[in-house]
């Protein structure tokens, strides 16, 4: 089942949940969340595709973004970004 939301946890910090969703929306739905958002800033993606995990970190590699933390619990794949300069 999709289910997507983006939640503003504070100034610094956006929650995306991606769950459901297949490459590349949740890439897709994270470079559109992280245009409105200030340099330094952190997202965190809640994603169920595994293959975020390669492709988070080839998103990272081409745009400056540095991918903070990666962990999986129960099919589900947490990312922490941070937007670059």
């Amino acid at each position: 089942m999709f289910s997507m939301s983006t939640e503003v946890i504070d100034m610094s910090k956006t929650v995306l949940n991606v769950k459901g969703l297949s490459c590349p929306l949740p890439v897709l739905h994270t470079r559109n969340a992280l245009k409105r958002m200030a340099a330094g800033a952190v997202i965190e993606i809640h994603a169920t595709d595994p293959t975020t995990v390669q492709d988070f970190d080839a998103y990272c590699r081409r745009t400056g973004a540095a991918l903070i933390s990666l962990r999986e619990e129960g099919g589900v794949f947490t990312f922490e970004i941070r937007k670059g300069i």
